[in-house]
């Protein structure tokens, strides 16, 4: 009998950016198809769920539901009139994936309408809902995004622009938020600017999105980014969108994410005065510089997020940059495997090797980032290994990932990390469990000190009796498939390497573990004293 099986997902063993937001303003260009493709271009961002909300000044549209923008739109967006509109595309990090938690939301408060779309993910909101709800506040989802809506209903300031200041004033974590009423829209980042927001320019009207490769598509022009603690307000076609910084309490400097660069954002976007093609071909360059001792015969890359890290190494080695994997780009979500032999070479709708390039070769193959290693393993190493290549020399464009992410990102949990889980194999083998007790130890002393008290993350003490080589060499052992015959190496970026093809102003916790936030340090601490805990009871 045919059995219908789940495609092996190859985008899991990737990190996942929460959302993508476009708002636009403007009495004579359709906003609602602009949306929509404003939102097409940002498609990558989630493709969970999607919706637009528009305005005509009295009353407010909402269409949204499950599925692609092509799709949940399929029917077009011609019902949607007005002249101004905001949308969303999410991919969940917190609250379930149900129809009630697709955004935009939508509200109606003693202000008028109220539509919300949010970027990010907010590290009190579970304490902020509890104290909301205390005072009678009712919730119609999941999300974290409905408590600011609440926080600026049950706000007394005169004026929605003071209520909307004094809202993001008391969430913290990562967020850009669009909020639109009857006749405006507001737009708001994060202090630290965790999360990316630019600011467009249409003939007769405004535009604000998540990337600047949203503008290229409804014809707007690029013409800066929202800044850290900023609050834009669009009221009028042509006039200068108005400015306030709002945050009472803004950090020394900003933590934009990094991986925006690595891998989030599109290669045609401009994301803080940066070009994200630019810096990812300058990453592949600094890979380069960093490892003069490998004479690959070519250079290949993981399609498509490691391509232009590839290009970037191949021109400053002097190497080939050549297509050794041909990614298949029609291949559904599910397909018919009848054998079990054939299940096991799914990963061949995917990619598969181009014989002519691989075959004898000494190959350097480039990835944006590896996190939990799975599919290096159990589908790339496999497929390019029958092919008897002389050499593979796995590199990666971003340095080792340690660190969870808890700014916005959907991010393997800690121990599912590969250079955790092979640090903590080293620690086993060579029999220093006190490291690992000792790590607990501090995080609880940690968590008993006062907020913002945290100067050091304790985690980083599982990593400190090692080198990068070491875990590296221990990855590939543990990474390598059964039989493999192909000798493979394994080298990450440094950090170095990656700040001199990104500015040092972009956050970097991933890798070094400097959380800009207190937030983020308990948290660690609090994912490492779990992890520890299961480790006891398994004992």
């Amino acid at each position: 009998m045919e059995q219908i099986f789940e495609e092996q997902n190859f985008s899991e063993d990737k990190l996942h950016e929460e959302c993508g937001v476009f708002g636009i303003f403007s009495h004579n260009e359709d906003v609602a198809l602009n949306t929509y493709w404003g939102l097409y271009a940002l498609q990558h961002r989630g493709q969970e769920s999607t919706g637009i909300v528009v305005t005509d000044g009295e009353r407010m549209k909402i269409k949204k539901g499950m599925g692609l923008v092509a799709d949940v739109f399929k029917d077009g967006v011609a019902d949607l009139q007005g002249y101004a509109a905001i949308g969303h595309v999410r991919y969940s990090t917190t609250g379930a994936s149900m129809p009630y938690n697709i955004q935009p939301l939508k509200v109606y408060f003693d202000g008028g309408n109220l539509a919300l779309s949010h970027n990010g993910n907010l590290t009190n909101a579970g304490q902020l809902r509890a104290n909301l709800a205390k005072e009678g506040a009712v919730f119609n989802t999941t999300v974290d995004s409905e408590v600011v809506l609440n926080l600026i209903a049950y706000s007394a300031r005169p004026t929605i622009e003071e209520r909307v200041a004094e809202a993001v004033n008391q969430i913290k974590g990562a967020f850009a938020i669009l909020l639109m009423t009857d006749n405006k829209i507001i737009a708001v980042r994060d202090p630290y600017g965790f999360r990316p927001l630019v600011l467009g320019k249409m003939e007769n009207g405004w535009c604000v999105a998540s990337e600047s490769c949203a503008f290229d598509l409804v014809g707007a022009e690029l013409v800066r980014d929202v800044k850290p603690g900023e609050m834009i307000i669009i009221d009028s076609d042509n006039s200068e969108p108005r400015s306030m910084m709002w945050a009472e309490n803004k950090p020394a400097k900003p933590a934009h994410c990094i991986f925006e660069y690595v891998y989030f954002a599109r290669n045609d976007s401009i994301i803080d005065n940066q070009s994200v093609y630019d810096a990812r071909i300058q990453m592949g360059r600094e890979l380069a510089k960093e490892t003069p001792d490998i004479h690959p015969d070519i250079v290949i890359s993981v399609p498509d997020s490691g391509t232009p890290a590839a290009i970037g190494y191949a021109m400053e080695a002097g190497v080939p940059f050549l297509e050794g994997l041909t990614k298949n780009r029609y291949v559904g979500r599910t397909f018919i495997q009848p054998t079990q032999k054939q299940r096991a070479n799914a990963v061949r709708l995917k990619l598969n090797p181009v014989r002519s390039v691989v075959e004898g070769k000494s190959v350097v193959m480039v990835d944006d980032s590896i996190v939990r290693g799975t599919t290096l393993k159990e589908s790339i190493l496999r497929i390019l290994d029958r092919l008897h290549p002389k050499k593979i020399v796995v590199v990666s464009s971003a340095p080792q990932i340690r660190y969870p992410d808890y700014y916005g990102i959907d991010m393997a949990h800690l121990e599912e990390f590969c250079v955790f889980r092979a640090t903590v194999a080293l620690i086993q083998e060579r029999g220093m469990e006190d490291v690992l007790g000792e790590v607990y130890s501090n995080c609880l002393k940690a968590l008993r000190k006062p907020k913002g008290a945290i100067e050091e993350n304790p985690v980083k003490g599982v990593y400190k009796p090692f080198t990068v080589e070491e875990i590296n060499r221990k990855i590939v052992e543990m990474l390598r498939p059964q039989g493999m015959t192909t000798p493979v190496e394994l080298v990450f970026q440094s950090i170095e390497g990656l700040h001199e093809a990104i500015p040092y102003n972009h956050g970097d916790w991933y890798f070094t573990g400097d959380y800009p936030t207190d937030g983020g340090m308990r948290q660690v601490c609090r994912a490492y004293i779990n992890f520890y805990k299961n480790i006891i009871q398994n004992s």
